[in-house]
């Protein structure tokens, strides 16, 4: 939720109330969104091969984090998507168009995820054939 003061720095306790929101909001993620809990699943499964597998801190960071980034943009999808059905059902050209481009930065990172994973792992994959 917004701050309200303005520019004044939050604190802990806000900072804190800020925390528990994100918690809220991946809940409410995992409880009404099955693309999320796929994605979960997917981190759950390709988090700890990529930090096996990862050479340096970097290639960890770039192989789990591409998994992280499709994760935020599912959230920024489905909060486009609940925002314009809270306004109703019936089928708008800008709802309609805002829709599609949530869905399409998801797919965008899914592509980037495939090929920061493809570009990393396949090299040593193919030097061992």
């Amino acid at each position: 939720m917004a701050d309200g003061y303005g520019h004044i720095p939050r604190g802990p306790v806000g900072m804190f109330r800020a925390m528990l929101w994100s918690f809220k909001g991946l809940k409410a993620a995992w409880l009404h969104e099955s693309s999320f809990r796929l994605e979960v699943l997917a981190l759950v499964l390709f988090a700890p091969i990529g930090l096996w597998l990862g050479q340096g801190a970097v290639e960890k960071v770039l192989l789990v984090g591409a998994i992280l980034l499709v994760m935020a943009a599912e959230l920024l999808n489905s909060a486009i998507e609940a925002v314009i059905e809270r306004y109703g059902a019936e089928f708008h050209e800008l709802a309609g168009r805002a829709k599609d481009m949530g869905s399409a930065a998801v797919f965008v990172l899914i592509v980037n995820a495939l090929l920061v994973w493809g570009l990393i792992l396949l090299p040593r994959l193919s030097s061992h054939l």
